[in-house]
């Protein structure tokens, strides 16, 4: 048996020293060392085959944070991994404690194609794999055909439409071969609950944006907009997991959904639920009252529905333990997990044709402080997010 693990880390703008990201925010070289070293300190702490990352404005940034996290990793197997001269060497303790350097060609990084001047950047993503890649990851992010979203009216007719034709950030989709089993992993990071404000041609800024003339009514209709962008992102990553389940290929999905896994844009990309059983709902072309799907169509529905589902990996945890709470957020007092990994069926372990299965479900969120406690501490430099990660292993 094979095993592996693999995460989600949103770093919180990674990026080099004394470069405005956004508008007036830089690091100092005081500030950026502090933030290089947390994050080498996070990465070796989990230690992770493949990770997908976020917030990544720049390669050489996160390509010095492996780097310091091999040596890190190479100093400490020196201290704690015994030779083989040793009686003990084999002990399952120290196959636990081994680190393994993430070697050349093991990064990848996708730039975010609106990225912009100093002050307007925009941050890609990456992905690192000890693996390494079966093929050069693919980068979506300009779609080749638009996404039309059709709205009819109440009562009949017409009621406009939402067209997306690209999306705020870049998806990687990466093929990963595992001893031998391939496996294909999307990493992404869609649209954030930040409203959208339309700014009047000419103007400084969106009126909605001044706070001190507060519009309740305009900052939820930019809630709406950043939304509805954000589950239509959700709408095109589903589509793309549904080419790779069609195409029988082991999948995971990971990072930064800015959703928790209730809300309808996770649902998106999950797919839908099966009911228990559809014999007794009335058929879709139903003649008659009594005309409903026969047992045979409803086990081909439930298998049909199942097939194309994503199980979220805390989800599988939490059922097989007594934690009632993970969480990756913290803001406003409200806790929750808005940075999900989720798996096809292919490891889930109600298939009996499961390829592997999920042992255990990681998650550091320890540096996490809820800003709504003015008494909690708190450091800028650290992530806003927790890490997940799935510790699976291969049958």
């Amino acid at each position: 048996m094979t095993e592996f693990t693999i995460a989600s880390f949103n770093v919180k703008n990674l990026i080099g020293a004394d470069q405005e990201y956004y508008r007036f925010e830089s690091y100092t070289p005081e500030e950026h060392a502090w933030k290089e070293d947390w994050l080498a300190d996070q990465l070796l702490t989990m230690n992770a085959d493949i990770v997908g990352f976020q917030e990544i404005f720049e390669r050489p940034a996160l390509y010095q944070v492996i780097a310091e996290t091999n040596a890190r990793g190479k100093a400490s197997n020196e201290d704690v991994i015994p030779d083989k001269s040793k009686r003990y060497h084999r002990k399952a303790i120290f196959q636990k404690l081994l680190y393994e350097v993430y070697g050349e060609g093991s990064l990848f990084f996708a730039p975010n194609l609106f990225d912009g001047e100093p002050g307007e950047r925009r941050p890609g993503l990456a992905m690192v794999s000890r693996f390494g890649f079966v093929e050069e990851p693919v980068v979506v992010q300009e779609l080749p055909e638009p996404l039309v979203i059709e709205f009819p009216e109440l009562g009949g007719g017409e009621a406009g439409s939402f067209t997306l034709t690209r999306l705020s950030r870049p998806i990687i989709k990466a093929r990963i071969s595992v001893e031998g089993q391939v496996v294909t992993v999307l990493n992404c990071h869609l649209k954030s609950k930040l409203g959208e404000f339309i700014r009047p041609e000419g103007a400084a800024f969106a009126p909605e944006a001044d706070l001190t003339a507060y519009d309740p009514v305009g900052r939820a209709l930019g809630e709406l907009r950043a939304m509805l962008r954000r589950t239509a992102e959700a709408a095109v990553l589903r589509r793309m997991v549904v080419d790779e389940l069609k195409a029988g290929n082991p999948l995971f999905v990971l990072g930064d959904f800015n959703d928790g896994d209730h809300a309808v844009s996770s649902a998106v990309v999950t797919g839908e639920r099966p009911f228990k059983n559809y014999s007794w709902m009335r058929r879709h072309d139903a003649k008659r009252r009594n005309d409903r799907y026969s047992d045979a169509e409803d086990l081909e529905i439930r298998s049909n529905i199942k097939d194309l589902q994503l199980t979220s990996a805390e989800k599988l945890f939490v059922r097989n333990s007594l934690r009632d709470m993970v969480y990756t957020s913290a803001f406003g007092g409200v806790y929750e997990s808005i940075d999900q990994i989720l798996m096809s069926r292919h490891f889930h372990p109600d298939n009996p044709q499961a390829i592997g299965s999920m042992e255990y479900f990681s998650v550091l969120n320890d540096h996490l402080t809820d800003g709504s406690h003015p008494e909690a501490p708190y450091n800028k430099l650290a992530s806003d997010h927790g890490q997940i990660m799935a510790h699976m292993r291969l049958v």
